[in-house]
């Protein structure tokens, strides 16, 4: 697998936030937990490659919003904010060498925050930043590729997967105030997160392994005891500028292999 990430630019502070007050971050402190976070990718089997840097794009690290990567294909994305549309530009240059790429466009507007798959369905979060007219485009993009996609209604955070994330092969860890578990319609073992924790739902699971933010304890025990596997992160200066572990890199699966008949 590999993951591409984005380093922290010093101008962090200046980010994107909707439903959080701004309060002072330490970049640095940032930029230390990124490379954690990075390390931790390497360690799990992930070949790092990275975008380059955009200092003057505060939200750059947070590059799961430029882009929806499959197996197959990828799709650039939009962003609702119009502040972050100029960090596409740096992925379409290092996933044409990977993948055929496709394109949102106007007045359609998609982030990759608002985008949660399952197998081969896409679960397209409505959202401030991603509209319509984009969950309309990406349903059309995907048709050609076998890909399923489906429009989520949520609430009270910025986006779909702040409000849910998928661990395989079967848990769907929510939270029930922000989106209604009902509205996804595979079968799922449902793990609320802990009422005190509302950010918790946001988890990353890499080669069988679920990062889970360190700052949210009681959540990681339920999924523990349901016999997720995890590692607890320290994420919490980023946490300050609206983001959360899947923010903060792209992967790309490699293809599943075709077994060739007798």
């Amino acid at each position: 697998m590999i993951a591409f990430v984005r380093e922290v630019s010093p101008s962090l502070g200046d980010c994107e936030l909707t439903y959080l007050a701004r309060g002072s971050i330490d970049w640095r402190r940032a930029e230390r937990q990124h490379r954690e976070y990075v390390e931790v990718l390497k360690a799990l089997g992930c070949r790092v490659e990275w975008l380059p840097p955009l200092r003057d794009h505060p939200d750059g690290v947070f590059v799961e919003d430029t882009a929806l990567v499959l197996p197959e294909v990828a799709v650039i994305t939009r962003p609702g904010a119009a502040s972050r549309r100029g960090e596409t530009d740096s992925v379409v240059q290092v996933l044409s060498e990977q993948l055929p790429l496709l394109r949102i466009v106007p007045p359609g507007t998609l982030e990759g925050g608002d985008i949660l798959r399952i197998g081969r369905t896409i679960y397209v979060g409505a959202s401030a930043r991603t509209n319509a007219p984009g969950i309309a485009q990406v349903r059309e993009l995907l048709y050609p590729f076998g890909y399923q996609v489906r429009t989520v209604s949520f609430k009270g955070c910025l986006h779909l997967k702040s409000a849910c994330t998928f661990i395989p092969p079967d848990i769907l860890v929510t939270n029930p105030n922000w989106v209604d578990p009902s509205g996804f319609e595979d079968e799922h073992v449902i793990v609320p997160v802990d009422e005190g924790e509302a950010f918790a739902a946001n988890t990353l699971t890499v080669a069988g392994v679920t990062l889970a933010s360190s700052a949210y304890p009681r959540t990681e025990t339920r999924l523990k005891a349901r016999g997720v596997a995890t590692r607890a992160l320290d994420v919490s200066e980023l946490h300050k500028a609206e983001a959360a572990l899947t923010c903060l890199s792209l992967l790309l699966e490699p293809p599943v292999a075709l077994i060739p008949g007798p």
